[in-house]
């Protein structure tokens, strides 16, 4: 009897405490996850209200607008999954409460029991008699141990009682803050999506005055991809001076490259380029603040209908007063001054090369040996309020996606 006692104790406990866990840890998740939006929308905030400083309407408040709506999108994507997790919480406490319901009136029942049989035997003389009315010794015995086990039982079906009725009304407790905190993130969640639709109108009220201006849009768009093209072939034509030093060194040395070694590395350089492809994805941000205002690839532009944009990195939108770093050990390779890209550095790391672009002041010079992280120069900041970082990232000849290759949050 106490056996099965114990055995369905431990049972109820892990009925009881494993999903309560799961459940905590998931809530956990989503709200580090929320916090992190909430902060990324307040950075954006702040980008916002730097750029509103200039009366005029810029296409690079529209550009902070448009993410400043997907954060907030995800905000209340991230509230409405805690209100379901927190939900399915609910129901598990106000199972778990039935449960104990259940179980602390079967627990009592059985009590009632016992205390009635207890009493109809309460008399001393009456349990002795049916102790003495045993046919042998070990008869006797079995008896007199069978009082004093009903009685330890009955001890423990007391304790047991308590101690299930003090997780009960732990698990009411529980279920009012649960709800409560439900109650607040509903709220949240509603004041999240009026601040949605006020950024919405502001954004189609931006796209209406940006509209137009059609004709200057279209000639910065021109004027942008005709830098971007000069920046790519400034790239390529470094890229074939490398291949050309490293194919003339070969020969000098009477020995071929190996295919796999296009450039001629040394074995520091190669031991360094495998390196930089080892640590894909957990390169720290070329700017120590800042969000992703234009990512890797083509895109329609925003405004003007029928037309795409194409990127060949990242632009990082940031503070005023920001620098840029790199994001890696490397030599710098090459320093210029593009139209619409103002100073531009390129930092070589084996056979990987990274660009910044659109720095004011440069703190290094061609040839400079950097470190990861080091700050290589201020980036500037244009008559709308914009301070812009365009950062590229290359393998030999192919340009890759730096998205894939930065840490996902700083």
């Amino acid at each position: 009897m106490k056996r099965c006692l114990i055995v369905s104790v431990i049972a109820f406990f892990m009925i009881l405490v494993v999903p309560r866990l799961y459940g905590q840890d998931k809530k956990s998740q989503l709200q580090q996850k929320k916090a992190k939006i909430e902060e990324e929308i307040n950075y954006t905030n702040k980008l916002l209200n730097e750029t509103k400083k200039n009366k005029q309407v810029s296409l690079n408040q529209l550009v902070l607008l448009n993410k400043q709506i997907g954060k907030r999108q995800e905000l209340i994507s991230a509230i409405s999954g805690e209100i379901g997790t927190l939900d399915k919480m609910i129901e598990e406490t106000n199972d778990t409460i039935i449960r104990l319901t259940q179980t602390i009136k079967q627990l009592k029942e059985e009590y009632a029991r016992m205390i009635y049989f207890a009493s109809k035997n309460r008399n001393a003389y009456s349990r002795l008699m049916f102790i003495f009315s045993a046919r042998d010794f070990n008869q006797a015995y079995q008896r007199l141990k069978y009082f004093q086990q009903y009685s330890s039982y009955r001890k423990n079906q007391v304790r047991v009682i308590q101690e299930n009725q003090a997780l009960l009304n732990e698990k009411i407790g529980l279920l009012q803050k649960q709800k409560s905190y439900k109650l607040s993130l509903k709220k949240s969640e509603e004041t999240e999506k009026q601040k949605l639709t006020r950024e919405k109108n502001e954004q189609d009220r931006t796209i209406k005055n940006l509209s137009q201006k059609e004709k200057e849009l279209l000639k910065k768009l021109r004027d942008s991809e005709k830098a971007a093209r000069k920046l790519q072939k400034a790239i390529e034509d470094l890229i074939a001076a490398e291949l050309r030093k490293a194919t003339e060194a070969a020969k000098k040395s009477g020995t071929k490259p190996k295919p796999e070694n296009k450039f001629g590395l040394t074995p520091a350089e190669l031991q360094l380029s495998s390196s930089f492809a080892g640590n894909k994805g957990r390169l720290p941000w070329p700017t120590e603040r800042g969000v992703i205002s234009s990512t890797f690839g083509e895109h329609p532009h925003p405004v003007l209908k029928g037309i795409k944009t194409k990127n060949n990195g990242i632009d990082i939108t940031t503070s005023n007063g920001e620098s840029a770093r790199a994001v890696f050990d490397g030599d710098v390779t090459s320093t210029m001054t593009l139209p619409n890209y103002n100073n531009v550095v390129i930092i070589r790391h084996g056979e990987f090369l990274t660009v910044y672009s659109n720095l004011d002041q440069l703190f290094v010079k061609k040839g400079d040996k950097v470190k990861i992280k080091q700050k290589i120069g201020n980036i500037q900041a244009d008559d709308s309020g914009k301070t812009r970082l365009h950062f590229e990232l290359w393998q030999g000849k192919n340009i890759q996606n730096p998205e894939s290759w930065i840490l996902k949050s700083r």
